[in-house]
């Protein structure tokens, strides 16, 4: 069949009238320098900072240097496939994270992939994970308690949803242990944790993921992990990811608390990074810029109101002490950032005094705002009492033969107050448990309980409650508050109990 000149020309016609590509420019640019997880780039002439670019095999990098005639950029990953030469590729978009309840359960990397071997992620949304923090108008105040399960923590420091509260301390002072006790405390309390590992080895990473599944917290909980071995980049991304993925449920209703374990690390991670990108170093050769690193992170945690989400999230930054000093760079600027910290003293955890909480360095700014009426009521005195008691033994250490019967009073009280506030790894108090209990030893119950045997006569005294009087602590759990008719069966309570342990 032959087609004549006419039909040809019509044919044609009607092909070049449907022809409907688009045209569409692209920025691209080539490698000049490569080396130490930083790329240099000739060309990228619109790339703008913080954008994602990428090179062959589907490696991606952050611009984070814009200069003159190159473009400084962060290589997410090993940088050994790179070459000199090489074609890079801006994306128009900057680094964003899957988000979303799938992600509950998991183990992910600073970019949400995942690292625990139990398939993809099946989760259509994603956020970027930097964002500008909920401005005052839209944060609500903060009135409602996040629950550590921690004696010393919920009775003197107590923490409320949308704080962020730092924990500082020296290395292997119970830092993480916190953290773990407060997820593990988290059952069945409708709270999302995330814990974010930065720096670690990924040793540690697995033991914590064991912990967790171990005590069934890990199916609310997301593990964002930037090991050791990973690179600065990631490193320097994981918090921001994690943040994101909480910002997510803040904005949806629900509450979420967020670990970075810990920004010592994260700092040291920047500092590489711009020390490579030739950046002025400043004091202890930081950037200038590493006070707005952690404030821009961490002023993201918040009580938000109803027309922004009716959520929160909670931060708890983990700074690494050198000797106690908390008067180093990092420290002092995270601790302006924070709500409070809590100072864990290596000298108490050497003692056995575990948490290693020292009271008089240990602060919340939200105070009693974030306890329940009930926990405010008997703990009150305990925080006066126990500082009270430091200063005082520490006079009375050279000897004990001249002090007044009072002084000796508070000073065996104290002792006692010490032992009730000591609490094992992986062993949360209830609400309800630790009021009673701080209850007792504040009025004086315990003063003729030798020191060595408070711990066995607590362990009896909640398993008394829990069994001939449970009705004392369901009523204390469900209004949250002792009242006089509370008070008045607690204390008949604890009388019977001291006859039957004195037996």
């Amino acid at each position: 069949m032959t087609l004549r000149g006419q039909d040809i020309a019509s044919v044609i016609k009607q092909q070049i009238e449907g022809f409907g590509t688009q045209v569409a420019m692209q920025d691209v640019g080539t490698v000049v320098e490569v080396g130490d997880g930083i790329a240099r780039v000739h060309g990228l002439s619109n790339c703008r900072a913080t954008e994602l670019v990428e090179f062959k095999d589907g490696l991606y990098g952050i611009a984070l240097n814009l200069e003159e005639d190159s473009v400084g950029v962060v290589v997410l990953g090993e940088d050994r496939a790179i070459k000199e030469g090489d074609q890079v590729r801006a994306t128009g978009r900057i680094v964003e994270v899957p988000v979303g309840p799938e992600l509950l359960g998991r183990v992910v990397d600073a970019l949400g992939r995942p690292i625990d071997a139990k398939g993809p992620i099946r989760t259509t949304k994603t956020r970027p994970v930097e964002r500008i923090a909920p401005d005052v108008t839209r944060r609500k105040g903060v009135d409602t308690p996040v629950q550590t399960g921690l004696k010393a923590i919920d009775a003197m420091i107590p923490i409320g949803r949308g704080q962020r509260e730092l924990i500082i301390g020296d290395r292997g002072t119970g830092k993480t242990a916190i953290c773990l006790d407060t997820i593990i405390n988290q059952k069945g309390k409708n709270l999302v944790c995330i814990y974010v590992a930065i720096g670690q080895k990924a040793s540690k990473v697995a033991q914590v993921v064991g912990y967790l599944e171990k005590h069934g917290a890990m199916e609310y909980t997301i593990i964002v992990a930037a090991n050791a071995s990973d690179s600065a980049a990631l490193q320097y991304l994981a918090p921001y990811a994690g943040c994101a993925m909480g910002e997510e449920f803040m904005e949806n209703k629900q509450d979420a608390v967020i670990f970075y374990d810990d920004l010592t690390k994260h700092a040291w991670a920047y500092r590489q990074m711009s020390l490579l990108l030739r950046r002025p170093a400043g004091r202890e050769a930081y950037p200038g810029d590493v006070f707005y690193l952690h404030s821009r992170l961490l002023e993201r945690a918040a009580r938000v109101d109803d027309k922004s989400g009716a959520g929160s999230l909670t931060a708890f930054p983990i700074i690494e002490t050198q000797a106690g000093d908390v008067s180093a760079y990092v420290p002092t600027n995270v601790i302006s950032i924070t709500d409070g910290q809590i100072y864990l003293e290596a000298d108490l955890f050497n003692a056995g005094v575990r948490p290693a909480v020292n009271v008089g360095l240990s602060v919340s700014r939200v105070g009693s705002s974030a306890q329940t009426r009930a926990m405010r009521r008997v703990a009150g005195r305990l925080r006066i009492d126990l500082a009270q008691y430091r200063s005082l033994a520490a006079f009375a250490q050279f000897g004990t033969s001249d002090l007044d019967q009072a002084t000796r009073t508070q000073l065996e009280r104290g002792q006692r107050m010490v032992e009730v506030l000591k609490q094992g790894q992986f062993q949360p108090v209830q609400m309800e448990e630790q009021v009673t209990i701080i209850y007792a030893v504040t009025n004086g119950y315990l003063d003729e309980v030798p020191v060595t045997t408070v711990a066995r006569w607590e362990s009896e005294f909640h398993r008394f409650m829990r069994s001939a009087h449970p009705e004392i602590c369901k009523k204390i759990a469900e209004s949250k508050l002792l009242d006089e008719a509370a008070e008045k069966d607690l204390k008949t309570a604890i009388e019977q109990f001291k006859k039957q342990f004195a037996a």
